[in-house]
């Protein structure tokens, strides 16, 4: 696993613009807040394949903490970024072509594909916004404002992360 200047560069840009601007911005007003642009988990997703998965959990818990420090939502966003970093491995291994990854491939489009990534993509940030609000809210008594958030969360993150990949079309 090699992690590049690339992925360094990233990891910084990604994480500012997170804390100091997707932070405060507020799509839904306050009668609904249920429209959060959760964009940082793309730096999970974009991680190269043969990244250990020691080495996943450990970039999930700085992630999820340094982003935490910015919301002030002690353990909320370590909690649903390491969860995806440990099930990242597993969705890959679903998701592989029947002759396996080429080898140092990367999980972009520009290896694998628009439609790929978009499946790929959504089934890891699908599953950290059900955790994050899940850990957020910490009772499934409210299952039901959980998976509202949820859904909507996913449709204007996603959107994000799509447009991210489409202007920056990152290759590692």
């Amino acid at each position: 696993m090699q992690l590049t200047w690339g992925h360094v560069l990233r990891f910084f840009f990604i994480i500012l613009l997170q804390g100091l601007i997707l932070k405060r911005i507020y799509l839904g007003g306050p009668q609904f807040n249920y429209l959060a642009i959760l964009f940082y988990p793309v730096l999970i997703m974009l991680l190269p394949m043969k990244t250990s998965k020691a080495l996943l959990l450990v970039i999930g818990f700085v992630l999820g903490f340094v982003i935490d420090m910015f919301y002030e939502s002690p353990g909320v966003h370590m909690s649903a970024c390491v969860f995806i970093a440990f099930v990242r491995p597993w969705i890959l291994k679903i998701m592989e072509p029947r002759g396996g990854f080429p080898v140092n491939s990367n999980p972009t489009a520009q290896d694998f594909g628009l439609v790929w990534f978009m499946q790929y993509s959504g089934i890891l940030l699908f599953t950290f916004l059900f955790v994050y609000f899940s850990a957020e809210v910490f009772t499934f008594s409210r299952f039901l404002e959980i998976l509202l958030k949820t859904f909507s969360s996913f449709i204007v993150s996603f959107l994000a992360i799509l447009l991210y990949i489409t202007i920056f079309n990152p290759r590692d």
